[in-house]
This record gives C-alpha cells, structure tokens and sequence, in this order.
C-alpha cells in the first residue's frame, strides 16, 4: 500500500459530518458535497473548508466570494451524493430548488438543514493539493434538532443523539 493510500485510509476512519457547499454570485450558481470543514473562531463567528485545488468548485468559490455550508441530517444522504456526482448538472444537483432559500450573501441556503450557515471568503491559503477557503459566518440558519450525518470508512453513517434518562431512580 502506498503511503498516500495508507493516509486516505487512515482519514476514512476520522468521523466527518456532511455538508454541501452552495455559492451563487458572478460566475453563477454551484454546489459540491465537502467533509473538510472546521470552525475557526466564535468571535467573530470563522469557518475553513478545504477544496481541492483541480475541482470546478475551486474557482468558482474564489470568483463568488461567497458560499453556504449546510450541515445535513441522518436521512439527506442522497442529497450529499447528488451533490457530489460529476454525472449530474448543477440544475439536477439543486433540482427545483424548492428546498432552497436565498441568504444574505446570495448564496443558497438549504431549508432543511441541521444548520445552514451564509458566509463570506475573508482569505484562501493555498496548501499543497487544495485551497483553504475561511470565512466570516454573516448568517446562521438552525434547522431541527435531529441525527446528524457523518461520514466513516467510506461510508455514510447517523451521528445519534444522547437520550437522557434520569439516573435518580
């Protein structure tokens, strides 16, 4: 096994939550599914999501200036892989849009979403294979408290939430 194989599957067992990653503006609407995404700071409110450097994605992020992240729920795993196909149109991957709503940066925003946060790219550091895209979090959108998705070993899985019992009795 290659080391650069032995890192990937050493990675595929770091336990990621699913976004997508939306952005509209000048060179038009796109979205890709990402795992690379951290906080960066809560004051103000920072993100980081990391693109590879040879996805249209990159670029597109770039020229924008502004994107979503939309953390998805146990259950939306068809709409991470729809945004992750190459085979589909950025019209098939929104479909009709009705799931979707405008944010303050005009960037998408989808509806039912754990969390959708609209953001702008304040800075773009280019480390080897892929750019790091942080951004001020302008807007935050809570969508209903429930499991969330991850994804581990190369495969989707449900985060579950604690169930509390009252351990007085």
């Amino acid at each position: 096994m290659s080391d650069q194989q032995l890192f990937r599957s050493a990675i595929s067992r770091l336990s990621a939550a699913v976004n997508v990653i939306a952005t509209d503006g000048e060179v038009g609407l796109y979205g890709m599914t990402a795992s690379a995404v951290c906080s960066v700071s809560d004051d103000p409110p920072m993100i980081l999501v990391c693109v590879n450097r040879n996805v249209r994605a990159n670029e597109i992020f770039k020229v924008n200036g502004r994107l979503s992240v939309n953390i998805l729920a146990d259950g939306q795993s068809d709409i991470s892989a729809r945004f992750a196909s190459s085979a589909l149109s950025i019209g098939e991957r929104f479909g009709e849009m009705s799931d979707w709503f405008v944010g303050e940066t005009s960037a998408p925003l989808l509806s039912d979403a754990l969390a959708a946060l609209d953001c702008t790219v304040e800075s773009v550091t280019e480390i080897a294979t892929h750019s790091v895209f942080f951004c001020k979090v302008e807007r935050i959108e809570l969508g209903e408290l429930r499991d969330g998705l991850v994804y581990f070993d190369r495969n989707y899985r449900r985060t579950a939430m604690a169930i509390s019992q009252d351990l007085t009795t």
